[in-house]
This record gives C-alpha cells, sequence and structure tokens, in this order.
C-alpha cells in the first residue's frame, strides 16, 4: 500500500496516545475511526480532543475552523468491525504484550488485506506483537511521543517481517500528519525509552538518596543539559505507572541498569501517578 491509498485511519484506544493519534490525523485531512472498550472512554477521548483543540486555537497553531473540520472527521465507536474499512490503523492500548495480540488478531481478521496495522508501544517487541497476524510483513512500530499534537517525533520501530514498503508508509504517514521519524530496530526500549527510562530512574533516585530536592534535580538537568524538563517533571507528565511498566519490562530484558527506582514503585503503589491522578513527585491542580 503507497500513501496515496490512505484515506481512513484507525485508532484502537481512545486514551491519551490514542485520542493524540487521532488528533493529528484528522487535522491533517484524513478520516479517523477512534474505538475503544466503552462509550464513556471514547466520550473521553473527544473531551481530550475537544480541550487540545482550545489550547492550540488559544495559541493560534490552528483556527476554529481547522478544529472544527478536524473533529467532524472523527467517529468513535466501540466495534472493532468498524475499523474494517480502515488503510492504517494505529493501535495505542495499555503496554500489555497479551492485549496487544490480542488487539492485533482481531484487526487482522477485521480489516482488508492490504491494510498495515502499527502499534504505538513504546517498549515491547513489534515482531511478537505482529506473530499474532497473518501479515507480519505489514506491520511496524508507530511510536508517538506525548503530548502527540505538539511533539514531533515518531519512533519507526521495524520488526523481523516488517517489510520495507510498510516501512515507508508508516514514514510517509508521519511525514504528512507533520512529524519527523527515526529508525530502530526491534530491540527492547527502541532508542527513546532505552536511554529514557535509565535517566529518569537515576533522577527519581538522585532525589530519593538526598543529592538535592526534587526542584533542584529538575532545575539542574534543564539548565545544565538543555532539555525542556528535568526526569521528576517529565515522569509526571508521562505517568509514573507507565514510566514503572516500562522500566520493568526493560529490566526484565535488559538487566540490572534498567532496575526500577524504588521510589517510583512506591508512588504508584499509593495511586500518585503524576499529572493525570493530581499527585506525583508535584500537586497539580
Amino acid at each position: 500500500m503507497h500513501l496515496e491509498a490512505v484515506d481512513t485511519v484507525g485508532v484502537v484506544g481512545a486514551g491519551t496516545m490514542g485520542n493524540g493519534i487521532a488528533q493529528v490525523a484528522a487535522t491533517a485531512g484524513y478520516d479517523v475511526v477512534m474505538r475503544d472498550v466503552s462509550e464513556e472512554l471514547v466520550a473521553a477521548g473527544f473531551d481530550d480532543i475537544q480541550a487540545s483543540f482550545e489550547t492550540l486555537i488559544a495559541r493560534e497553531t490552528v483556527t476554529e475552523q481547522e478544529a472544527e473540520a478536524a473533529r467532524a472527521r472523527i467517529t468513535g465507536t466501540t466495534e472493532m468491525d468498524d475499523l474494517a474499512g480502515a488503510d492504517l490503523v494505529v493501535e495505542a492500548v495499555t503496554e500489555d504484550m497479551e492485549i496487544k495480540q490480542s488487539v492485533f488478531e482481531e484487526l487482522d481478521a477485521v480489516c482488508g488485506p492490504d491494510a498495515v496495522l502499527a502499534s504505538n508501544t513504546s517498549t515491547l517487541s513489534i515482531t511478537t506483537i505482529a506473530s499474532a497476524t497473518d501479515r507480519p510483513g505489514q506491520v511496524l512500530g508507530l511510536h508517538f511521543m506525548n503530548p502527540v499534537p505538539v511533539m514531533k517525533g515518531v519512533e519507526l520501530v521495524v520488526g523481523e517481517k516488517t517489510s520495507d514498503e510498510t516501512v515507508t508508509l508508516g514514514r510517509e504517514f508521519a511525514h504528512d500528519i507533520g512529524k519527523e521519524t527515526w529508525a530502530a530496530d526491534d530491540k527492547p526500549g527502541f532508542v527513546v525509552n532505552r536511554v529514557l527510562m535509565p535517566w529518569i530512574n537515576e533522577g527519581i533516585r538522585a532525589y530519593d538518596e538526598g543529592v538535592a530536592d526534587k526542584a533542584d534535580i529538575d532545575r539542574g538537568l534543564t539548565l545544565g543539559t538543555n532539555v525542556p524538563m528535568g526526569p521528576l517533571e517529565l515522569a509526571d507528565h508521562i505517568g509514573l505507572d507507565v514510566v514503572l511498566d516500562a522500566s520493568e519490562t526493560l529490566h526484565e530484558e535488559l538487566g540490572d541498569r534498567y532496575k526500577p527506582a524504588y521510589l517510583l514503585k512506591r508512588k504508584v503503589a499509593a495511586g500518585d501517578l503524576g499529572k493525570k491522578s493530581g499527585r506525583g513527585f508535584y500537586d497539580y491542580d
């Protein structure tokens, strides 16, 4: 399949990443079908899209007319069968291999034979996800960064059987929706999380061990390395549960240098998940 043949994009998962992917695809002119398991989750996804557009309108990044046109291109559903007409589907569900394989097995049965299936996974093997389908050559990773409407990067992850044509399509699609890409082999954590998770965990350990207070750790990293936010603030924005899941996956695959920080595990156990729960390393309104 070539990009010119892609008219409809399916998105499985209406959470933070899924609704962001739906938003940017619709803004670029694609018809989008956004699916989740309940009407409540789909409605919440549309609420997030609306809030995101309001922010972008206030920043004069998009106009009200452009936002309205994009919203009109997105259809919500709880039925996987409604993705049958999608030319490209991006899965953005929880980072659990069994769940992802189940989704891809369903998509393989529902979607047309030429459809390309992508996963937004940040750590899990594309090759293993693709093994649940009869089209492994048409499966790749499209790892978007959070928040999707703002962040420019998309990581292209190439599975063992991902075809060159599928990689080309993924790259062209990402560029068409205004993103920039880099390619990664199908190894744990790919590029971003392989480097990012130890950085975040070491920042958490430095705080827990009293090297500096949390504000100075974040301030030191932002001023000292020219990143937009430090490890503790970034962890809060990603979600401490997401950071923990990624760290545990990498720890299992790559050894003790990826061991999650104790304080990270304690925060998640307490339900302090970061910005989305109102409290993490910092408090949020």
